[in-house]
């Protein structure tokens, strides 16, 4: 009786007792997993589940643009809505887009709640009128250049997209998340594990592009630049990443440049930036300057500064103004060279731009964590049950979003990171996008595969991303590999959002690659992704031979290697077949080749978008991230370089004429400068 009861309690907040696997098997979840993420979500799991009715309104109330509310009130209810402008209006179809208060009188009592109408469906106009986008996929700081202090910055970004714009025909550059890291070494290698996914990582400022550096006294310059010809020096090899060292000296250079003093147009528009970013900001600030101290993660921090809303943090904030100030001033830098990337794309006539990540999560004692307090669930991590690749399942070690809690917030905290993206840029990819809809929550301290899934509001975090990119007029790119749920890939189509597929995992059930007409076609389509090996490592087996040093395989290494080959073997006859391939090409000996055959393998598909790896264009070899890995592998350490390990530099990009030939050999017929729609 316990367990049925127990049941009850979880469905009514939304956590699955059972689920199905990658094999297509349910999977029952134990009772003490769903008591512990009951108990996670602030919910008493012994008590009887609600058998009363619910009240007039729930956490918030979503409704799509033009069509009739479903929320019905109870009879004799008064309703009305407050808008975001003031104005008062009455419940129901015909609202403006945005977020405002609906406010309902049941009995002579009163009850509000955020009303969120957002678009149906979002038409970037990038994507009207069938048009077909490329562009190329990067990770920013691997793309280094002369100038650059030994990882790319903001101004290798505008570059690179500058030259794949005009040189190439390029609608966009996707890159890596920017989140903000710590402030203080060590810096977390991983990008898609920040502190904060609203302000960004001040690692990827160009110093030299701060006008202040220009206002220095020659003393000062030759100082600064002291500080980065050891780290350009290590630029120019195949040397793994060293961020640590880059960001000590980047942030001794910054803080000279900090006391410069600031011409009164620079000045103003400082001030302008400050004011609009408000108290969030401050607070941001705050926990970089006390995390200078107490570490980077709060909740190691004495008692008293753990609550944002404390007195002491206020006093604390006030005692260190000069360095919050400090790091407000350095996000204001990060804008001003995001918003020249972004101008810089858009100049060389790129219809999108750049394409931002959004990471998954956050560290559990980080800034986010710190200032959203409860609307982020401590004691549970996010991460992905057991699957074909990851046999144990996935702990990301990142704490879920509260649903409850964020919809009471009105999804502010989620839109404002949307909007924060999509304030510089002309699209988002949104990591794991399912997790929108529910996401794998494990109990901190718990094996991976003893998690289940969360349940949201899915209207609610799709409209609030629909409603962001409807303002920006943004292409939204959801990563919805792995184990998805039919319908989810349904919602998000008829909502606007495009999906990502992946030539080698699109195979029919025997194993066989899909033809390309029978590809979906609202998705960005890509040969890889950054957690796969690089075309050239995967035609050889030699990420067969890593993942066996490593110790990451679940059988012998000779039926791995013999699966690995197989399928190359697979692709191979499919684009011999197709006429993209000659018959005698060696994929191993020749695996440029076969990336151009499987560039215009994607050009054949329906897809609205094709991604286009960096890595494989320069014939890059190694793995950006081992999934299963930490300390084991370098990943998000590895810098750009060529089939034969060379280092590869934006300079060299626009500037020598055997890699240019390369590139555009490996590109196929997305190298000629032509539109992608325009091409067989």
């Amino acid at each position: 009786m316990k367990d049925v009861q127990l049941a009850r309690v979880a469905e009514q907040y939304g956590i699955a007792t059972s689920y199905e696997d990658w094999r297509g098997r349910r999977v029952r979840v134990g009772p003490d997993t769903i008591r512990h993420v009951l108990s996670a979500l602030g919910v008493d799991p012994d008590r009887p589940a609600a058998d009363s009715a619910p009240g007039p309104l729930p956490p918030a109330v979503v409704v799509r643009e033009h069509k009739a509310p479903d929320l019905v009130l109870p009879e004799g209810a008064r309703s009305g809505v407050e808008t975001s402008d003031g104005s008062l209006l009455p419940f129901g179809p015909g609202l403006p887009l945005g977020v405002h208060t609906l406010h309902v009188t049941v009995g002579g009592a009163e009850h509000d709640a955020p009303l969120l109408v957002v678009p149906d469906r979002i038409e970037p106009s990038a994507l009207r009128h069938d048009r077909r986008l490329w562009g190329l996929m990067t990770q920013v700081y691997s793309v280094r250049s002369r100038a650059s202090w030994g990882v790319g910055d903001l101004r290798d970004l505008a570059e690179l997209a500058d030259w794949s714009g005009r040189d190439l025909g390029a609608d966009f550059a996707l890159i890596n998340p920017v989140h903000a890291t710590e402030p203080l070494p060590p810096l977390e290698p991983s990008p898609y594990l920040p502190v904060s996914r609203r302000y960004v990582s001040p690692l990827y400022i160009r110093i030299e592009d701060v006008p202040e550096y220009a206002r220095l006294d020659p003393a000062q310059r030759e100082g600064i630049q002291r500080l980065a010809r050891p780290l350009r020096e290590r630029g120019r090899t195949a040397d793994l990443l060293d961020r640590d060292a880059v960001w000590e000296a980047k942030r001794s250079a910054l803080e000279i440049l900090f006391q410069v003093s600031r011409a009164p147009g620079r000045e103003a528009a400082l001030r302008t930036y400050l004011e609009r970013e408000g108290q969030p900001l401050v607070e941001f600030a705050t926990w970089c300057a006390l995390a200078e101290e107490y570490g980077a993660d709060f909740r190691s921090w004495p008692v008293r500064l753990r609550d944002v809303s404390a007195h002491a943090v206020g006093e604390e904030a006030l005692r260190r103004w000069p360095t919050v100030e400090f790091h407000r001033w350095l996000q204001w830098l990060l804008d001003d060279q995001l918003s020249h990337a972004q101008a810089t794309a858009c100049a060389a006539g790129m219809d999108v731009g750049i394409v931002h990540d959004l990471a998954i999560g956050v560290q559990a004692g980080g800034a986010d964590a710190w200032m959203y307090g409860d609307a982020l669930v401590p004691g549970l991590h996010v991460g992905a049950p057991p699957d074909e690749f990851n046999r144990r399942g996935q702990d990301w070690g990142q704490p879920p979003w509260n649903p409850r809690r964020l919809a009471e917030l009105g999804y502010a905290p989620f839109r404002q990171m949307i909007s924060q993206a999509l304030r510089h840029s002309g699209g988002v990819r949104v990591d794991h996008v399912m997790g929108l809809f529910r996401l794998w929550c494990v109990p901190e301290g718990a094996p991976a595969d003893e998690g289940t899934y969360v349940r949201f509001d899915h209207e609610g975090m799709v409209g609030t991303l629909a409603l962001a990119a409807h303002r920006a007029d943004a292409v939204v790119i959801g990563e919805d590999l792995g184990t998805v749920e039919p319908w989810v890939r349904d919602h998000l189509r008829d909502r606007g959002l495009l999906g990502t597929s992946v030539l080698w995992f699109e195979q029919e059930r025997d194993g066989t690659p899909r033809a390309p007409e029978d590809w979906r076609a609202d998705c960005l389509a890509t040969v890889a992704t950054h957690d796969l090996p690089p075309v050239a490592s995967f035609l050889s087996a030699e990420h067969v031979e890593l993942r066996d040093r490593l110790g990451l395989l679940g059988r012998p290494v000779e039926e791995e290697r013999a699966d690995s080959e197989e399928r190359v073997e697979r692709w191979r006859a499919h684009l011999v077949g197709l006429g993209l391939l000659d018959p005698g090409v060696d994929p191993v000996a020749d695996p440029a080749a076969v990336v151009a055959a499987m560039h215009a393998y994607l050009v054949r598909t329906p897809a609205r978008m094709l991604g286009v790896a960096l890595t494989d264009v320069v014939g890059e070899r190694r793995m950006q991230n081992q999934p299963g890995t930490s300390t084991e592998y370098p990943n998000w350490r590895i810098p750009l370089t060529s089939a034969e390990g060379e280092p590869v530099l934006v300079d060299e990009l626009l500037a020598d004429p055997r890699m240019v030939a390369r590139i555009r050999r490996t590109l196929g017929p997305l190298g000629h400068g032509g539109a992608a729609d325009d091409l067989p």
